[in-house]
């Protein structure tokens, strides 16, 4: 008889309640009756849908496209990065643009927006004055839009500047309403009654956008300057393997895909990181020792490579990664895994945070210890913040550049601290501008309150 994975007991719509209101609660509760797969019923799109967090299943789902499962494309998410976007294809048209895309973040490319990371960081901080108590998420967020505005077009002062970051903040903030959320999640609420109708305000704010963009594309075109450097130009003169480029429309697509996935998720990594940083002063005596190594002005990519701190980075990526859980596999033909049977038609997640919190792999998964990076290689089955396989997040070096340029800037010239120093309870909410409309993102809860102290002494 054909072995199936376990499903909970609990209805239906208790569990998608339960997963969408404590997503951790959900995750650890059914780990721990059902091990390490069991089927949730978190989405609609498959008539099964599994989580794994073993990382023997990961190993295979990550290298078993054509092998029975296939990445599946993020439709939901066409109404704002449209169906030109990375994320939202797949097969052939998906491999396509991967490759007009890797180029953009190789190492040798990344290491040139340093010194932007480095100024725009100091920049932002150099505004608050000693004494000063601020929202970490909402500072460091406000870098992270800057440096990803300034690195995918080229932008960084002006009126197109500072009209797109604005309307991008607004869009990105009307997320966190429940009425406009209510409208993403339920396609047939889509409906534009004007512009003070949630849907209206949308589109109207995703119409600005693109005037903006199509603008800043042409002008571009017609200058025809091969020099620059940011992603935009790059991908002007990005050619497939049959010698053709990109359309204003796939270029479009694919800026605002970077814009969104980028700002967001880099600034809860960094937040996270700083939480964890200025909680054991002990690691943060440990960077600025590392750091302070260091001769005269080091490049980016020195800095990038530097033991402890990359090893705090992925400690926190660890134990809050920005993600719950990663793209969907979907079952093509019939396939074992772990010694299960899947059917054709069956959806696997990969469960980004169960993996972090297995205490096979990570003892004690709920302390900080930076340390376990220093003494252990894990695999790209066991430490996934990024995803893995075809549907790996394109920009995680760029991104890890960013947290640790950032991380490095402001430990070196300020001195921080928690406004309260107790472990702060972590705050799971639906990220409607991430890839999935379904995936959660873990921030600290109320903004992560710290206080400006003073400029360091160097």
């Amino acid at each position: 008889m054909m072995k199936l994975p376990d499903i909970p007991k609990a209805p239906h719509w208790l569990q998608k309640f339960q997963y969408f209101t404590d997503p951790i609660g959900y995750l650890e509760s059914n780990r721990e009756l059902y091990g390490d797969i069991f089927y949730t019923p978190i989405s609609d799109d498959f008539k099964r849908l599994l989580l794994v967090s073993h990382p023997e299943a990961l190993k295979q789902l990550f290298t078993g496209e054509g092998k029975g499962f296939e990445g599946k494309p993020f439709v939901q998410l066409q109404f704002l990065l449209g169906d030109r976007s990375v994320v939202c294809l797949e097969g052939d048209a998906h491999r396509r643009e991967r490759k007009l895309l890797m180029p953009c973040f190789q190492e040798k490319r990344i290491g040139a927006y340093g010194q932007i990371i480095c100024d725009l960081t100091e920049q932002v901080f150099s505004q608050l004055t000693p004494g000063t108590t601020f929202s970490a998420c909402s500072v460091v967020g406000e870098i992270t839009l800057d440096i990803n505005l300034n690195i995918v077009f080229g932008l960084n002062e002006g009126k197109s500047f500072q009209k797109l970051k604005q309307l991008i903040t607004d869009l990105f903030n009307s997320f966190t309403s429940p009425l406009i959320s209510s409208v993403i999640l339920f396609p047939s609420l889509r409906k534009d009654l004007g512009a003070w109708s949630p849907w209206g305000y949308i589109r109207r704010l995703i119409d600005q956008i693109d005037e903006l963009l199509y603008t800043e594309i042409r002008n571009l075109r017609e200058q025809d300057n091969p020099g620059r450097t940011d992603i935009l130009g790059l991908l002007l003169s990005a050619k497939d393997e049959e010698g053709q480029g990109m359309s204003d429309r796939q270029l479009r697509d694919e800026l605002l895909t970077l814009i969104f996935a980028g700002y967001d998720s880099t600034r809860n990594a960094v937040c996270w990181a700083l939480y964890w940083i200025h909680l054991h002063p002990e690691v943060r005596e440990k960077l600025l020792h590392e750091l302070d190594t260091l001769d005269g002005c080091p490049e980016a990519m020195t800095i990038f490579k530097l033991p402890y701190l990359t090893a705090a980075c992925n400690e926190s990526l660890r134990i809050c990664p920005v993600a719950f859980i990663n793209v969907t596999r979907e079952v093509k033909e019939p396939v074992e895994l772990m010694g299960y049977q899947l059917e054709p038609g069956t959806g696997v997640y990969a469960s980004i945070y169960l993996t972090h919190h297995r205490e096979d792999l990570y003892p004690d998964s709920r302390k900080f210890k930076p340390e376990r990076f220093l003494e252990r290689q894990y695999t790209p089955y066991e430490f996934i913040p990024f995803g893995g396989g075809s549907r790996r997040c394109i920009g995680d070096n760029l991104a890890l550049l960013e947290m640790k340029l950032i991380l490095a800037t402001v430990l070196e010239n300020y001195q921080l601290a928690l406004v309260n120093n107790q472990q702060v309870k972590v705050q799971g909410r639906n990220q409607w501008v991430k890839f999935d409309r379904r995936a959660s993102s873990t921030s600290p809860s109320g903004g992560l309150k710290m206080v400006l102290k003073s400029k360091r002494q160097t």
